[in-house]
């Protein structure tokens, strides 16, 4: 397929807001693209060159690109930054400046989607002496056999900055769209999949929603998942299943602080476990003994936990397993926070040494496959079963996760104190009788904490700051994730972070080397950031407010940790603001 075609959609997409038209529109694409083409056009339709799972990093800022830019055009850096400042759209800069070149170039030759992949992946395996002349060069080859709207987009992906509103309900919702126009079926638009506890299907069309969502959830693949929808129809969506060392989105729960509306969502009796401070693992161990670890986030981190993988040997069946590791003081053998074991998720040398100061301790708490079959459908006490009979009882190694069964609301409010008492976080409530739902944040499981008074936010702006904090971002503006899967402002903070090290916690110093190569555009002191940083928040209170595009604010946001475990498609969204603000109001009656 022609690069070409698929800029075509690209700018038709940019110019709509409206869901159901973007819906549309990929609908449309999809039938012009050819098997061969479809995982390289649906990563590509998200602006990645690699898959979710895959760690490696395209590794190119707005100044690399800026060079790139100059190369090709003959344009020089200075007046490609001005345009940039004015406009705030690097692709934009480019497009109009190779419309009009100002040196002659090779023949170009016609881009396939096929050819952006491959010469994108080659730019992030270049390394070594010379390698950022190489990376230049490589970047202005491809510009330079782009038509200027094709460079626009190109920029847009190396800098991880598509900007035309995708998110990943849109493109589930195109597949079903395509699928049912290609198997004669009406189309019948919904802003929402079926609920999980719903019961059956009453149309044609809800049936094939949720079997493009389940293959979705199960494959975590949505090439593989058009594709079958195109040729196999809905028993082949049915067919899809889970694959050892390809990581699945882990099952998100739903929030209450209360136990009676926790009891009240998952049903009695109801299994409790400890809500460890600790971070999401999740754990692949084939037939042949190969072990692969992935956080949440599903970066592969099996390197940095070589003491996992030896757990996971004495584990002697084919699985996948959903974790939580947990640090823990190798003195007193006490659990610590997650902000000190999170430093592990990141180490890249070392990694012994931190192993020795920063040990864990992994608590299987949940079963997905086991042997040659999916387990994640079965009821939760029958995978609860499998979990003890396969996992060692070692604590401060790996042990099944602290459970209890509770028939009334005293043994949950008691298991409850017990775990607070211990460092944890508060407890999960799960209904006995329920499958497992990927990617699905369920009725069926629910945390439960002390209050509702933090989020989990990602950083999407900042500014420059002044005086003794010169040379930092500071001033951090933060969003949530709307029903729709974009990104909302709902605030800024400032304060929670540190000025030196010594004063212990994260520092500005340090939040700004994380997001350097993040920044997007910058205006004055103003910075704008790709969504990638997902941060924990405190506040006092929640506000209407039309100043963020939430339409809410944070009162008093202070900075608590950052979340290297959470993606940003995980934080918190515009249903938990609401939920909170409507639960704020009746305290406050």
């Amino acid at each position: 397929m022609r690069f070409s075609q698929l800029c075509d959609a690209y700018l038709e997409l940019s110019q709509t807001a409206k869901r159901l038209e973007k819906t549309a529109l990929i609908a449309a694409l999809l039938k012009e693209v050819p098997d061969s083409d479809m995982a390289e056009v649906m990563m590509l339709l998200k602006g990645r060159v690699y898959p979710e799972w895959d760690k490696t990093q395209l590794g190119i800022s707005s100044k690399l690109a800026i060079r790139a830019i100059s190369m090709a055009s003959g344009e020089s850096e200075t007046k490609i930054v001005q345009q940039f400042k004015k406009t705030g759209d690097i692709g934009q800069v480019c497009q109009q400046l190779l419309s009009k070149r100002k040196q002659s170039t090779l023949a170009s030759s016609e881009l396939s989607v096929k050819d952006v992949i491959k010469g994108m992946r080659k730019i992030s395996t270049i390394e070594g002496s010379g390698s950022v002349d190489l990376k230049l060069r490589t970047i202005a080859h491809l510009l330079n056999n782009a038509s200027p709207l094709e460079a626009r987009f190109l920029i847009r992906i190396l800098l991880e900055d598509l900007r035309i509103g995708i998110a990943d309900g849109t493109i589930r919702d195109a597949i079903i769209q395509y699928a049912l126009e290609k198997h004669g079926l009406h189309v019948i638009p919904a802003d929402k999949p079926p609920k999980a506890e719903d019961s059956g299907v009453q149309t044609p069309a809800q049936e094939w929603r949720a079997a493009v969502q389940d293959a979705i959830d199960r494959s975590n693949d949505v090439a593989k998942v058009a594709v079958t929808a195109r040729h196999e129809g809905l028993e082949g969506l049915r067919g899809i299943d889970l694959t050892i060392g390809v990581p699945i989105r882990v099952m998100l729960a739903q929030k209450e602080t209360e136990v009676a509306a926790a009891l009240t969502r998952v049903g009695t009796p109801a299994a409790l476990e400890y809500k460890y401070d600790g971070f999401r693992m999740q754990v692949h161990r084939d037939k042949e003994g190969k072990i692969t670890l992935f956080t949440r986030r599903l970066e592969n981190v099996t390197d940095q936990f070589p003491d996992v993988v030896e757990f996971i040997k004495e584990v002697k069946v084919a699985c996948i397993l959903d974790c939580e590791a947990v640090g823990y003081d190798p003195k007193t053998g006490k659990y610590t926070a997650f902000q000190q074991i999170s430093q592990r998720i990141r180490r890249k040398y070392d990694i012994d040494t931190l192993m020795k100061e920063l040990p864990v301790e992994l608590n299987v708490f949940d079963i997905l496959y086991h042997e040659n079959e999916s387990v994640y459908l079965r009821p939760f006490e029958e995978r609860r079963k499998l979990i003890e009979k396969i996992i060692p009882n070692r604590p401060g190694h790996i042990k099944p996760s602290d459970l209890l069964i509770a028939h009334a609301e005293a043994e949950v409010e008691s298991f409850y104190k017990k775990s607070l008492a211990a460092g944890n976080e508060g407890i999960m409530l799960k209904t006995l009788a329920a499958p497992y739902k990927p990617g699905s944040r369920v009725g069926f499981m629910v945390k439960m904490k002390p209050v509702m008074d933090e989020l989990d936010v990602v950083i999407v702006g900042a500014e420059w700051g002044e005086g003794k904090r010169s040379g930092w971002l500071t001033s951090f503006t933060i969003a949530v994730l709307d029903d729709d899967g974009n990104f909302v402002e709902i605030g800024r903070f400032g304060t929670g972070l540190k000025e030196l090290e010594q004063e212990g916690g994260t520092t500005f110093s340090q939040v700004t080397d994380l997001l350097k190569d993040d920044i997007l555009a910058e205006e004055g002191k103003e910075v704008r950031l790709k969504p990638n940083i997902v941060v924990e928040v405190k506040f006092e209170e929640i506000q209407r407010s039309p100043s963020y595009s939430s339409g809410f604010a944070l009162r008093f946001p202070r900075f608590v940790r950052l979340r290297d475990d959470r993606r940003p498609e995980e934080i918190s969204t515009l249903s938990d603001v609401m939920d909170a603000y409507e639960a704020q109001r009746g305290r406050n009656k």
